[in-house]
């Protein structure tokens, strides 16, 4: 995996999904860094966990990936498109 690059760079010069991976890239690095047990880490890591799930989709979609053997992501995307929560209780 390439390093990542500043946002500041890739937002004004780079394609949707080219952020998207970029934004990818930052926010493995700042999930590695809290399961290092660095920073607040026990506070930050589920945002982080949550927007890079949502980050990973969003680039699937954009380049058109389906992974139809990901049950968790099948029954989330069922759930979605009843209405109900993506929270599994």
């Amino acid at each position: 995996m390439a390093k990542a690059k500043k946002m500041t760079t890739v937002t004004g010069n780079g394609s949707r999904l080219e952020q998207l991976e970029n934004l990818a890239k930052v926010l493995a690095k700042q999930i590695d860094v809290c399961a290092n047990g660095l920073g607040d880490g026990a506070k930050l890591m589920p945002p982080l966990a949550k927007q890079y799930r949502e980050t990973i989709k969003e680039i699937e979609e954009i380049r058109g990936v389906a992974d139809d053997d990901d049950e968790i992501g099948r029954i989330l995307s069922t759930r979605e498109a009843d209405g109900k929560s993506g929270a599994v209780r």
